[in-house]
């Protein structure tokens, strides 16, 4: 195998470069940062036009293209070994609405430029090798996260992706459609024999170690709720207090809540909880709102923690609709229980990180990845490279330089050849 990637190196210019042409796809001027960011919302229009870049680069570097019924996108380089099942790469390039231009983004198109070096040094592997793109990693625009992953590896059915809708009522399938990407491939490309994934870490532990690499040994816990909290709306100025429903105080509550569960301990030292979501409604400032939209982010690297902080959270819903006078729904919106990564893929990971002299320690994941979901049908692991800023990320600040993405991606060079060597 050495032998074989003998003074094979990426180019990280290309890869440098190609990262900032598809960060122009969507991007906006940040007012609080003065920086370019990128607002790419799964299936928007911009969306659209960053998938036909990306598939135009996959037909460029020949590769076949196929999508499938979620709009997934797999680009295919042949193996050697008829019928053998290939080794993927891949992840996302829709964003969130404040994003920077690595996340997900550095995992795509840095599979598309190892299969570029591959070509160039004429090296063929066992395995076909497929770089490969999800619909709504994100789940910011769709309400659940990982759902193009999720539907091609079993755990949300077709039909309930499909009927997934946005804010203005919009579903998955009818914006598919319209953005020209749903796809006539079956769901589920034929078993993986491996999935790898390389990504900027999204927080500040490599960089304050000074390590060039992280090796993911998988995800934890994850759990999303949405709620809507009904009450009675009033005039500001006229209304007692003592007469009030009032949901934004029912929201406040549930909110200072989830920071009291996360400093009590009762639930491990590593509980994370976050409402990202309060959305008051009429939203004016004389006027009790009659309902608000919230959410609550779980998170926990214990399932036994993760279902008891879920529980004890449940429960002060009951509460709090008593104690304020409102009704409170809720959905669980997203769920997935502690990930644990392939031992083996590991290790291929570290070798050839040792290979390359790059520093290196294994990372639990706190934030949601493709990788999740299809390590539940075959072995797979995850590269996390450092980021600057403390790793900060969702946010136009994101940034690894040339030097630290194209350590992860010569990494995942060595390792997914390896990989595609295998018998």
């Amino acid at each position: 195998m050495e032998e074989t990637l003998s003074g094979a190196r990426i180019d990280p210019k290309r890869l440098y470069a190609s990262l900032e042409e598809l960060g122009a796809v969507g991007a906006y001027d940040d007012e609080g940062s003065g920086l370019k960011g990128v607002n790419r919302l799964a299936l928007t229009d911009a969306e659209r036009d960053g998938r036909a870049l990306v598939v135009r680069w996959f037909k460029e570097a020949g590769l076949e293209v196929s999508i499938d019924a979620i709009g997934n996108c797999y680009a295919e380089r042949p193996g050697a070994v008829a019928g053998s099942a290939p080794v993927m790469m891949g992840s996302h390039i829709d964003s969130v609405p404040t994003a920077g231009r690595f996340d997900g983004c550095l995992g795509v198109l840095g599979a598309l430029e190892i299969i570029r070096t591959l070509d160039a040094r004429k090296i063929k592997t066992k395995r076909p090798i497929v770089a490969a793109f999800f619909t709504d990693e994100e789940g910011c625009r769709f309400g659940t996260d990982m759902l193009g992953s999720a539907v091609a590896t079993g755990r949300i059915p077709l039909d309930e992706g499909y009927a997934k809708t946005d804010r203005d009522g919009l579903t998955v399938k009818a914006e598919l459609e319209r953005t020209g990407f749903l796809g006539s491939e079956p769901i589920g490309l034929r078993k993986p024999h491996a999935y790898l994934e390389c990504h900027i870490e999204q927080g500040p532990v490599l960089r304050s170690k000074n390590l060039d690499l992280g090796v993911v040994t998988g995800v934890q816990a994850i759990c999303w709720h949405e709620l809507e909290i009904r009450g009675r709306s009033a005039h500001a100025g006229t209304t007692p207090m003592s007469y009030r429903k009032d949901p934004g105080v029912a929201a406040a509550k549930i909110n200072l809540k989830l920071r009291e569960m996360t400093a009590s301990g009762e639930f491990g030292p590593d509980m994370r909880a976050t409402m990202g979501v309060i959305r008051p409604v009429p939203g004016m400032i004389n006027v009790v709102p009659a309902r608000v939209v919230c959410s609550a982010d779980l998170r926990n690297p214990d399932d036994d923690a993760m279902a008891r902080q879920e529980a004890a959270l449940i429960a002060y819903y009951k509460q709090v609709e008593k104690e304020e006078g409102v009704e409170i729904r809720w959905k669980r919106s997203a769920q997935t229980p502690r990930i644990r990564f392939d031992a083996s893929v590991q290790e291929t990971i570290a070798d050839a990180a040792d290979a390359l002299r790059l520093s290196h320690e294994r990372i639990l994941s706190g934030a949601g990845h493709d990788a999740q979901e299809w390590s539940r049908i075959c072995k797979t692991a995850m590269i996390f490279v450092p980021g600057e800023y403390d790793g900060i990320s969702h946010n136009p600040r994101e940034y690894s330089t040339e030097k630290q993405c194209s350590d992860g991606i010569f990494t995942a060079l060595i390792a997914l050849t390896a990989l595609a060597n295998e018998d």
